[in-house]
């Protein structure tokens, strides 16, 4: 007679170091906002909770880029740049070559596609190591950005090397993407929203997510499975050019004019708020809503900080306290939960 054994309950350790990973950084985000809201009246308002998200959707629309790159296990290092070369190439095209905003959208998107095109063919089928291929396409768009300007920042009745005056300027329809709402909604947070949710669904309700994720875990077993490993690898990389154009172009309709220095500290930021995703409720992968948690969290730091008057170096040192403290999250104690795990199921 076989006698059936009960499955063991987890320890108490297990369940607190479950409740750490999983619950932690949400607490962490809960608690800074109740700091800020006691010591700072202002900061609840509802003009500055949808300034802030105004604020923070471009970073977030990029992290969400490289939240995909992310998941077929890679890093794109390009996306500030990329971000850059399209406030630069929308502010050329609407000033310099006088077209509409609607032209200028279509540019930004093309040649973000393209540069995620580049990074793929790099990585996919030259195959150099992807944060090498995306340090060179970083280098080589930054370059190409300021020889493109004449290495100026391009602004609306701008003098020409020959004399004349930029027969263009920005046009409503294009500031429209940062400056417009919908409600009392701002354009951005609806398009970070939007996006954010597109790419839940896509990663986590969709074939293609899951071939994606799978690649991203195992490319090998992918490949065995029938995966076509190489053509998800390059979708990814060329869906975090588009991201990143994206967020380029909420930027060139913010600044209202090319200005050569866009661009230049998102990619930092970028990569923060996709890897704090990653620890976000535990989940211990690149995902689309931890990604935008992440992003709110570095929107409350920033206001929180600045309401309080402390100087930008103490936003940048809080920025790396948030990072440290979501690696901490996403590894060190997934791999204590891990190893707590696995000595209570030897012991009994």
């Amino acid at each position: 007679m076989t006698t059936a054994l009960a499955p063991s309950r987890p320890s108490v350790g297990s369940r607190t170091v479950d409740a750490i990973a999983k619950w932690g950084f949400v607490a962490v985000t809960v608690l800074l906002i109740v700091f800020f809201a006691v010591t700072q009246p202002a900061f609840a308002t509802p003009e500055n909770i949808f300034g802030m998200l105004k604020f923070i959707a471009p970073i977030g629309i990029a992290g969400l880029g490289v939240t995909l790159a992310m998941t077929v296990g890679g890093l794109d290092l390009s996306v500030g740049a990329n971000a850059g070369f399209a406030v630069s190439i929308a502010a050329w095209t609407m000033v310099i070559g006088n077209q509409v905003g609607g032209i200028a959208v279509g540019v930004v998107l093309l040649s973000g596609a393209l540069i995620g095109a580049i990074n793929a063919a790099l990585i996919v089928f030259a195959r150099i190591p992807d944060l090498l291929a995306t340090l060179a396409t970083m280098f080589t768009v930054v370059g190409l950005k300021l020889i493109i300007v004449d290495g100026k920042s391009i602004s609306s009745q701008m003098t020409l090397d020959d004399g004349t005056t930029a027969p263009g300027r920005f046009t409503p329809d294009f500031l429209w993407f940062d400056r417009g709402s919908i409600g009392p909604v701002s354009v951005p947070v609806l398009l970070f929203l939007g996006l954010t949710v597109v790419l839940w669904f896509v990663l986590d309700r969709t074939r293609w997510g899951r071939a994606l994720a799978a690649v991203g875990s195992n490319p090998e077993a992918a490949r065995l499975a029938g995966i076509r490993v190489k053509a998800y690898r390059a979708a990814a990389y060329i869906g975090c050019g588009i991201l990143a154009s994206i967020a380029g172009l909420v930027l060139a309709a913010r600044i209202g004019q090319g200005d050569v220095s866009a661009g230049n500290s998102l990619l930092l930021d970028a990569v923060a708020v996709a890897l704090v995703g990653v620890s976000v409720l535990g989940i211990g992968r690149p995902n689309a809503w931890g990604t935008a948690l992440g992003a709110v969290l570095v929107a409350v730091m920033v206001t929180g900080f600045s309401m309080m008057g402390l100087p930008y170096y103490i936003q940048d040192f809080g920025k790396g306290l948030v990072l440290l403290v979501a690696l901490l999250f996403s590894f060190t104690f997934r791999r204590r939960k891990t190893t707590i795990v696995a000595g209570s199921t030897t012991a009994s």
